[in-house]
């Protein structure tokens, strides 16, 4: 009798593992689980028998379970040669190596975080932390007044998503997989591209008002109107993503629901369970985001020695380079899962950051500026938006028949090459403040 009602409690019982099961699944996104890819699996036998166990393990976890782990270093020797006042420069390399580690570990946390509190808040969690090195570097940017380096980074990581990630993704996948076939899911595609052109629009109309007023076409405008309608529309653009939001954590989640991937049968890639408490998570939580900001304020105060010193445009920095290291992380996770035909997993990574980062940071981007008195609008000028509408069309062309191969990838890299040469040959007239990007200055004002 004992037995058989033990047995019933665990029939009783056994939904709840179930049900907390599927809550965790549905809390994870393409980028927890390109990130996780990146991870290592931690024996911790030895360390629970020491008496400082908990500890130890918090540490093991946080700071050794990365294959990033020997990057790590680069954070304490930015935040000493910040202190002892070597070269600007030396600090702002050591500064992007360091960003490198943290972001993949801002990304393992927020999944942590993200087990304990469902499938919707932590959806939103990983949607928020996703790029939050890009948004970090913006603040303290426009904190500075330096808006050229908020649009460029801010540019150059939309364009680093569509054609380098993408491109080399596809580039490798295709040739791990030329036997055979590399599908994806076109409507997760489609939704990503229709939500980048809108963007895109929203970035071409203060750029085609400022032509059209400067052409005599309307006489009633000036350079205040365009910054109206560029505040006016990141409104538009930021509740265009609420909307996908919840289309992708709500209405149409089964779309964006990225598959459990073993990895050769030695480990899974993702995880189960939560190998820290809710607590330690938050904790760390704050530690990296606050080492994130620290190194991202040196980033943005050494920019433009690195750009006199290397003797390159504080635009070729920002709109190559800091995308390049701060995404590196989950960039090389992307590629990981092209190699093993995962595409849904990669196009989740590419097209979902370049949309958070198009539709959500840099409307954020504008706000906060008008917030603090920084006139920022979203007139790239005419070479940035130029770009950025070619990769999307280029993007959008790449992935219409769901299929891929290797080509495809070769020739996404190919555009990402041209666009890069571009923006390292353009040289700006002035200061270095005003590098690259449209403040209300003429547009006559460029070189080459």
């Amino acid at each position: 009798m004992d037995s058989d009602s033990s047995a019933t409690a665990g029939l009783l019982e056994s939904p709840a593992p179930a049900k907390e099961m599927t809550l965790r699944h549905v809390a994870r996104t393409a980028h927890s689980m390109s990130s996780s890819s990146l991870r290592k699996k931690s024996d911790l036998a030895l360390l629970r028998k020491l008496p400082c166990a908990p500890l130890l393990d918090n540490l093991q976890e946080v700071l050794l379970a990365t294959k990033l782990v020997l990057l790590f270093p680069a954070v304490i020797l930015a935040i000493a040669a910040r202190i002892l006042q070597f070269g600007q420069e030396w600090v702002f390399v050591l500064s992007l190596i360091g960003l490198i580690p943290l972001a993949e570990r801002l990304s393992f946390l927020t999944e942590q975080v993200a087990f304990y509190t469902g499938p919707t808040v932590g959806g939103l969690l990983n949607a928020t932390f996703g790029n939050v090195t890009e948004v970090i570097i913006a603040l303290f940017a426009l904190h500075e007044g330096k808006v050229v380096v908020v649009k460029c980074s801010l540019l150059g990581s939309i364009l680093s998503n569509l054609l380098l990630v993408l491109g080399t993704s596809l580039f490798f996948g295709g040739l791990a997989n030329l036997g055979t076939e590399q599908p994806y899911d076109r409507m997760q595609a489609d939704v990503s591209t229709g939500l980048l052109i809108l963007g895109v629009l929203c970035h071409s109309l203060p750029l085609m008002l400022r032509y059209a007023v400067s052409s005599g076409e309307h006489a009633v405008a000036s350079w205040d109107a365009g910054l109206e309608l560029s505040r006016a529309c990141s409104v538009i653009m930021l509740l265009a993503y609420v909307a996908y939001l919840f289309f992708q954590l709500k209405t149409h989640r089964q779309l964006f629901e990225p598959q459990e991937v073993e990895d050769d049968g030695e480990e899974l890639v993702s995880e189960d369970e939560p190998v820290l408490g809710v607590f330690s998570a938050m904790i760390w939580l704050g530690v990296m985001t606050l080492l994130t900001a620290v190194l991202s304020e040196f980033v943005v105060s050494a920019i433009e020695a690195a750009s006199k010193s290397w003797e390159v445009s504080v635009s070729f920095i920002s709109i190559i380079l800091i995308p390049i290291v701060g995404n590196a992380a989950e960039h090389a996770g992307a590629v990981i899962f092209a190699f093993k035909n995962k595409l849904d997993i990669t196009l989740g990574v590419s097209l979902g950051s370049a949309t958070q980062i198009s539709m959500f940071v840099v409307p954020l981007s504008v706000l906060v500026a008008w917030i603090m008195g920084v006139p920022m609008d979203l007139d790239f000028n005419l070479l940035e938006t130029g770009s950025l509408f070619l990769a999307i069309l280029v993007t959008s062309f790449t992935l219409q028949d769901g299929s891929s191969h290797y080509l495809k990838g070769l020739l996404l890299l190919f555009c990402y090459v041209v666009i890069s040469v571009c923006f390292f040959v353009l040289r700006r007239r002035g200061d270095g403040n005003n590098d690259g990007v449209h403040l209300g200055v003429p547009s006559d004002s460029w070189r080459i």
